[in-house]
């Protein structure tokens, strides 16, 4: 029998094999294991060496190691590499070839035209260099090898991975090899291929969900899990309260930055802060600007207590901020944050183009978040809420969250009018707002309001000179002489956004 062969080795490839053998999981099924009780043993080693490692380099090492160890169990071997292709459109092998060669013996360069055979046919592949008389050596590679296959991982998540095996028939101190021994290692080594693939697809599953951990809080990654994940992705209508956070300053320190870097890692903890606060009271990271970062509840599951949690998260970032500004060496140090939170029907979920594809909300009510946080700016307040989640809070006890009334605006380019608050903590947390200064400021609000700017003033001049909110409210009545204008009705509107 004549066969043709196109030998070229300038490309690294071995020699042409004298005989090629394809075996699907079906035929592989039909042959039996030899050596079971030593297999086993590796078979209960493998998971524990390699669930502890970190990268793809690490867990070829591990599974490697743990294949090579027992003679017994990979007879008559002299190389194992578990191999990778197709990087950035090229064929290729990774750094796990070249280590499976000097942790074994036998050493050769594994065929790469068995490797890429194997995983684009998706089968076993078995190729014979030498025939079993042992007539014909110039087909053997390097001389001491004279069998190779390689077995495919199955699955997505371990495309372009698969398990090569070389050897002899006849290693010197060994016994002879007979055909089924080999079907019998073609057999376990897509068992092993099998265990490594479900290993390797945990991994890269918890790698997901820790990725999915720096935007979801355990909650909302918990019900996602539950719910099937896809579906419960898909945008919905929904009740939903928007966190939009701005940091305070940065402007400035931009503008006085001499290390562009140092001020990058500070806006980066800045917004790391930010992420810890929305993440801790089971929010979602929808978008960072710049220095900035959006947040919502409500989605993917329903939020029993409405803005509440919201709230809490505001707070919580507010203080961290405020208690940074104590300690000189705190890289938040001189940095401040506003918060506007609004509440609203909207629609969340997945939210993009085809292209690119995020978690996000859509609707008035993210606008009007954004909208309260540059409020705040104006306000001299750090949290200005809406009342829709004024009203969730006043239901709270003062122990808990409070609020206080700042004003009734327009903002620009809305037609709607709308009462603003300041959200604060409880006193025992941060005696700033006294209880009693809430009181008198609503009853000032209240008075300027219905036009009887006399009394408010009044009213606003008992509130302590540091409290700088109040100074919104006698600055206007100030730009129109203390007197209402003659069409008042209780509304400012804003000049700018």
């Amino acid at each position: 029998m004549f066969q043709l062969v196109a030998v070229g080795l300038s490309d690294g490839l071995s020699a042409s094999h004298l005989e090629e053998q394809s075996f699907g999981p079906d035929q592989l099924k039909l042959f039996k294991f030899q050596n079971a009780e030593e297999r086993l043993d590796v078979l209960a080693k493998l998971p524990e060496a390699i669930s502890a490692t970190r990268t793809d380099k690490e867990l070829a090492q591990a599974a490697i190691k743990v294949i090579a160890r027992r003679d017994a169990a990979c007879p008559r071997r002299g190389l194992c590499a578990i191999p990778a292709k197709h990087v950035g459109g090229r064929r290729t092998t990774d750094d796990a070839v070249g280590t499976a060669e000097r942790m074994t013996s036998g050493v050769s360069s594994p065929s790469r035209r068995l490797i890429h055979a194997a995983i684009d046919r998706a089968e076993g592949i078995l190729h014979v260099w030498q025939d079993t008389d042992d007539s014909n050596p110039a087909f053997t590679v390097t001389g001491n090898l004279d069998w190779a296959f390689c077995i495919p991982f199955k699955g997505d998540h371990s495309k372009g991975w698969a398990l090569y095996v070389s050897g002899q028939f006849g290693a010197p101190g060994a016994s002879a090899i007979g055909e089924s021994d080999l079907k019998g290692d073609l057999r376990f080594t897509e068992l092993i291929c099998d265990l490594i693939g479900s290993i390797r697809q945990v991994k890269t599953l918890e790698s997901q969900q820790a990725g999915l951990a720096q935007f979801f809080s355990p909650a909302v990654i918990e019900a996602v899990r539950t719910a099937g994940g896809e579906d419960i992705l898909e945008p919905r209508e929904a009740d939903i309260s928007i966190l939009f956070c701005d940091v305070r300053g940065f402007s400035k320190k931009s503008e006085e930055a001499k290390d562009l870097r140092e001020l990058l890692d500070r806006v980066s903890e800045a917004l790391g802060v930010m992420t810890a606060g929305i993440i801790r009271y089971d929010g979602v990271i929808a978008d960072f600007q710049g220095d900035a970062a959006l947040g919502f509840w409500g989605w993917p599951g329903d939020s029993e207590e409405g803005p509440v949690a919201a709230c809490r998260a505001a707070i919580h970032i507010h203080q961290s901020f405020r208690n940074a500004n104590n300690h000189p060496e705190n890289p938040l140090c001189g940095f401040s944050v506003g918060v506007g939170i609004s509440h609203g029907r909207a629609i969340a979920g997945r939210i993009g183009t085809t292209e690119q594809i995020k978690v996000g909300a859509f609707g008035p009510v993210v606008n009007m978040g954004a909208r309260l946080e540059t409020m705040s700016k104006q306000l001299r307040a750090s949290i200005v809420i809406d009342e829709v989640t004024a009203s969730y809070v006043q239901k709270l006890p003062d122990s808990d969250l409070r609020c206080r009334k700042l004003a009734r605006v327009r903002p620009v380019g809305m037609k709607t009018d709308m009462t603003v608050f300041e959200l604060l903590p409880p006193v025992a947390q941060d005696d700033t707002v006294s209880d009693d200064t809430v009181a008198v400021y609503n009853q000032a609000v209240d008075a300027f309001i219905s036009g009887d700017w006399t009394n408010s003033t009044e009213l606003l001049n008992r509130v302590p000179a540091d409290d700088k909110t109040k100074e919104f409210l006698l600055e206007f009545a100030a730009a129109n002489n203390n007197q209402p204008p003659q069409d008042w009705a209780g509304v400012i509107h804003m000049t700018r956004k």
